[in-house]
């Protein structure tokens, strides 16, 4: 394993961790895709810290449990605004 990609999974860990970040945020902060993030927090960060990994699998077990909520929140937010658009 290349010290890149080792250091880029604890970047990743710290950043969820400090911001309790979706994978998707942290994707978009770091420019990486959701799988390239989820690959490093959930696979290369459990061998090289895995105090840090337990600490973002928290946050990670949280965010899939509250999913469903802001996937809601955000078709309810869409539909409102084309309300006010069409007035």
């Amino acid at each position: 394993m290349n010290t890149f990609s080792e250091e880029r999974a604890v970047e990743l860990g710290e950043y969820i961790v400090k911001h309790k970040a979706t994978v998707r945020a942290a994707a978009e902060v770091f420019g990486i895709s959701k799988s390239t993030v989820h690959m490093d927090v959930t696979g290369r960060l459990k061998k090289i810290d895995p105090s840090l990994y337990f600490q973002v699998r928290e946050i990670l077990d949280i965010n899939k449990a509250q999913r469903h909520i802001r996937g809601g929140l955000a078709t309810k937010e869409k539909y409102l605004k084309e309300k006010v658009k069409t007035k």
